[in-house]
């Protein structure tokens, strides 16, 4: 079995969910949807997930079938240590990111080349970085990270001279 590298935003995931429960519904499916949200380990949140969707099955079948086909997405940052989990479950920080980009490069406009796009992109990479480098509570840092890995030694890339 291949392990996916995709993860969806439990958020985005809820709002989609919400649409397939009519507006009578929404605040029970919401409710139900929380509690695989609140487990405390992901073997708990999967099992929790599946009640949910087999108890909304009947009366909602694409929702249920919603929640089956994005089960593995929507639950992967469960897999991670308990402190990570809340900087894991949004991708709000990627889609700011990605917005900043989009923003810097629509005020340039035209670009001469590749590398100078490639150059702008990867000095807001670098302030990016450098900024969630220094926001060390919000963010995960090597040091929290390294745990998690397969390679006991772990080490920042050396930089090019």
């Amino acid at each position: 079995m291949t392990t996916r590298l995709r993860q969806r935003c439990r958020v985005h995931f809820s709002r989609t969910a919400l649409a397939h429960a009519g507006k009578s519904g929404r605040r029970v499916v919401a409710a139900f949807i929380a509690t695989a949200f609140a487990q405390d380990d992901a073997a708990s949140a999967r099992t929790q997930w599946r009640q949910v969707a087999d108890q909304v099955r009947a009366k909602l079948p694409k929702l249920a079938t919603l929640m089956d086909e994005a089960e593995e997405d929507v639950l992967a940052y469960m897999t991670f240590p308990r402190e990570h989990r809340a900087k894991l479950h949004s991708t709000n920080p990627i889609e700011r990111l990605n917005g900043e980009i989009k923003r810097r490069t629509e005020m340039v406009g035209i670009f001469p080349n590749e590398e100078a796009i490639t150059r702008l992109i990867g000095a807001i990479l670098l302030e990016q970085n450098d900024e969630w480098a220094v926001q060390r509570a919000q963010y995960m840092t090597l040091e929290t990270i390294a745990p998690l890995g397969d390679d006991p030694i772990v080490s920042l890339p050396a930089v090019a001279a």
